[in-house]
């Protein structure tokens, strides 16, 4: 349990995983500080919110001030995390801070080329205190990423083959993440694969949708060139985030993908989600508008 001295930064507190570790946070009694780009305007009790912008060192004083611990979230239009996210982190230990749990990714430690794995190699070697939260391909992300495919189009187009995926929910990632942020020092230097209970194909998990949604959705595997098309043109994603995505489904196409954990059972003391609960949860997202009746003539 903290102690009222002890207040920890969360970065990308509006984001699906930071607002339930905020959540979790303040209810086992920490001082919270919300980083957000533009801070909502009411943070609720027992929170505190500071503007924060990994690209303004103008916000990085106020917002490291008096902290200890940092969850860090890698916004996802932050592809040179050199230049654009490793010089607020080093501004954070000279500022004091202690201990950074970073969200990162499943098999970061083997995929150099991805983003996560540039801000873990600098941790190793900052001197501050260290724990990696690697979560597997959030369920999710379905619900959001790949919403319009799902409720405009009944189709799911990734480049991952036959490829299983160790889905996992976003809340377990976030009672992981709170878990270490409640007791950083107890895992320090320890880095946690958070999976879910299984790992699915994209099929089975079409199977899933249309078995909850009472629709067919297909799955459509791709080239990574094509997925990198659609994903600029129907999905909205920028040509850097399509690219960092098409890297994390080809994972998944080459069987990197489907390695499962007890961490999430280890570290909170139960089992996790599994993805049909999630989908179930998260129907509304892919459920059409009702169309609206034409007026009968007069």
């Amino acid at each position: 349990m903290y102690g009222t001295y002890v207040t920890v930064l969360v970065t990308g507190a509006s984001g699906n995983v930071g607002r339930p570790v905020v959540d979790r946070l303040v209810a086992c009694g920490a001082a919270v500080r919300r980083a957000d780009r533009t801070p909502a305007d009411h943070a609720g009790p027992g929170v505190e919110q500071v503007r924060f912008d990994f690209t303004d060192p103008a916000t990085w004083a106020p917002a490291f001030a008096g902290v200890d611990t940092v969850f860090l979230v890698r916004p996802p239009a932050l592809g040179d995390v050199r230049h654009d996210l490793l010089p607020a982190m080093a501004a954070a230990r000279d500022a004091g801070v202690g201990h950074v749990v970073f969200l990162s990714l499943q098999g970061a430690e083997r995929i150099p080329v991805v983003p996560h794995a540039t801000v873990e190699r600098w941790l190793r070697g900052s001197g501050l205190g260290w724990t990696f939260v690697r979560p597997s391909f959030f369920t999710q992300n379905l619900a959001t990423t790949h919403a319009p495919d799902i409720r405009d189009r009944d189709e799911l187009v990734l480049p991952a083959g036959r490829g299983r995926t160790a889905f996992v929910d976003v809340l377990d990632v976030a009672d992981v993440a709170a878990a270490v942020l409640a007791e950083p020092r107890a895992h320090r230097g320890r880095a946690w694969t958070v999976t879910g209970p299984e790992a699915l194909t994209y099929g089975e998990v079409a199977g899933a949708l249309t078995e909850v949604l009472g629709r067919r959705i297909a799955y459509r595997p791709t080239g990574v060139l094509r997925y990198v098309r659609h994903a600029r043109t129907a999905l909205g994603m920028s040509t850097g985030m399509a690219c960092v995505t098409a890297g994390i489904y080809t994972t998944a196409r080459l069987g990197l993908a489907a390695g499962l954990t007890g961490d999430v059972r280890q570290v909170t003391g139960r089992d996790p989600r599994p993805v049909l609960e999630t989908v179930r949860r998260e129907a509304a997202a892919w459920r059409r508008a009702d169309p609206v009746p034409e007026e009968e003539p007069s």
